[in-house]
């Protein structure tokens, strides 16, 4: 049983002093809005209505139930006025995750545009370049920089390519050489994206195809600002994202390594909760953020 809708047939029955009257005001047939109301009755198991063949009038207990339905159903559809006005018009909090680099270098900026736009939501960056379940911390939106993995539980929407470079400094180059081939990257020092100083394993693709190498190097970090600044300071050979780079590499103050050859692409990515009834402002910032960075030239 709809319980909302029988008090609403129960309630305007009381309004309209009977069934043909109330069926009338509900577009519905006379013998709908009585099995509603009946269907009311048996679930509270109570009479509410004093029935005649000219009359409809409600009990004593049936005149005190309307008065509460009345109440409660002015509250419900003003609820839903309220949440659709909420849909319409986006407001209220939105919890962004990202990368601390992309979020402070990128993420950000965008996100100050997207306020002037909606000026009634209050946004909660939070950036981090760790791993996180963004349903567990209860996140609306993160953005990822990886490989676009399928979930049962989150939608992951591509927005752009994040291609990577391997670069070094020109000192760092000078003394101890440039690798021409990937496998002699075992005998220089790699600034690993990671969270141990211990043996990783980097991959390229050339026109030989891919090759894995077992790299080493004395510092690592989950922090590609950290590994850029390490490589500037001629600490060796960092493999990071082009947008983290790009003005280091226009500068000359880094150089590409081994240009011939690329590590698998990245993409950079939203991430949601799968939601049936998706929330207009998670829709909002994904349609922005596509086309803020969609066509990012990193």
């Amino acid at each position: 049983m709809d319980k909302f809708e029988s008090m609403r047939a129960f309630t305007q029955v009381v309004n309209s002093g009977g069934f043909a009257a109330a069926a009338r005001a509900m577009g519905m047939s006379r013998s709908q809005v009585n099995k509603l109301v009946i269907a009311l009755e048996n679930e509270l198991g109570i009479q509410l209505l004093h029935r005649s063949t000219r009359v409809v009038t409600p009990t004593e207990t049936g005149l005190a139930f309307h008065e509460r339905c009345v109440e409660i159903l002015a509250s419900l559809e003003e609820a839903e006025r309220s949440l659709i006005q909420l849909q319409a018009e986006p407001r209220g909090r939105l919890k962004v995750n990202a990368p601390m680099t992309f979020g402070t270098m990128h993420l950000a900026p965008a996100l100050a545009d997207f306020m002037v736009q909606y000026p009634d939501l209050q946004v909660q960056l939070t950036l981090n370049d760790r791993f996180i379940d963004p349903i567990e911390e209860g996140f609306d939106v993160t953005v990822r920089i990886a490989k676009p993995q399928e979930s049962a539980s989150l939608i992951v929407h591509p927005l752009a390519a994040a291609p990577r470079v391997l670069c070094a400094a020109p000192n760092y180059l000078k003394a101890h050489g440039t690798p021409t081939y990937p496998e002699e990257l075992r005998h220089h020092s790699c600034l690993h994206y990671g969270q141990l100083v211990v043996e990783h394993q980097w991959t390229l693709i050339g026109a030989e195809g891919e090759q894995t190498i077992a790299v080493k190097g004395v510092l690592c970090s989950n922090n590609g600002e950290v590994l850029r600044d390490a490589a500037v300071q001629g600490l060796g050979i960092a493999l990071l994202p082009i947008f983290i780079v790009k003005q280091e590499l226009q500068h000359g103050v880094l150089r590409m390594v081994l240009p011939n050859y690329h590590p698998p692409e990245l993409s950079i990515s939203v991430i949601y909760p799968v939601n049936r009834h998706l929330s207009t402002k998670v829709s909002l910032l994904v349609d922005f953020l596509q086309e803020r960075f969609g066509a990012m030239s990193t």
